[in-house]
């Protein structure tokens, strides 16, 4: 009995294709918004920093200060990275998550600084996702969904390529999907 027969290939990409839908539902809607400028809302709240020491652009002394202020107000850090992000001779501490991003900035006051905290909207939270903004669960599911995608396709393929009435179809099919690829590669 061959492993890859079409009956066991047709379980495999139904399970599939059952198990990723609701990722694969969030990704699509997101991109495809996304793509025409949707992006969700936050709602913003800003906070002066009262500080011992002018702050440096250095992520290693700014994310504990950011994250004493945050504790101070109850607020969870973000589930993301954070990151210097340099404007001019200027610089942020920018550090983004799923449910809220926050940036850290100097001020005219060496010793006051500008903490925005901003929620993200329940749309904005799932657009997060798409962009990788979440903790380290989430990323391994997106991981996990791309290829369980990738299989889907791939057994979607070999089913197709196993039906002889399909195959010049699928031949032509995928030969027209490879030069559509590269010519949009090429004009991008």
């Amino acid at each position: 009995m061959k492993i890859l027969n079409r009956p066991r290939l047709m379980k495999v990409h139904t399970v599939l294709a059952a198990f990723i839908l609701p990722v694969a539902i969030m990704f699509f809607v997101t991109g495809a918004f996304y793509t025409w400028g949707v992006k969700g809302a936050y709602e913003t709240v800003v906070y002066n920093l009262d500080l011992e020491n002018p702050i440096d652009g250095e992520v290693s002394a700014l994310v504990p200060l950011v994250t004493e202020a945050l504790a101070q107000q109850k607020i969870e850090t973000p589930s993301g990275g954070a990151k210097i992000k340099r404007i001019g001779q200027s610089f942020r501490l920018e550090w983004t998550g799923s449910k809220k991003d926050i940036v850290l900035e100097p001020t005219k006051n060496p010793l006051i600084a500008k903490l925005t905290i901003k929620k993200t909207s329940w749309y904005r939270q799932f657009v997060q996702l798409h962009k990788a903004k979440g903790g380290t669960p989430f990323k391994v599911y997106a991981a996990i969904f791309a290829t369980g995608l990738l299989l889907l396709l791939v057994t979607g393929f070999m089913m197709a390529w196993q039906t002889p009435k399909l195959r010049k179809l699928t031949l032509l099919s995928a030969s027209l999907g490879l030069v559509v690829f590269f010519v949009m590669v090429i004009f991008s």
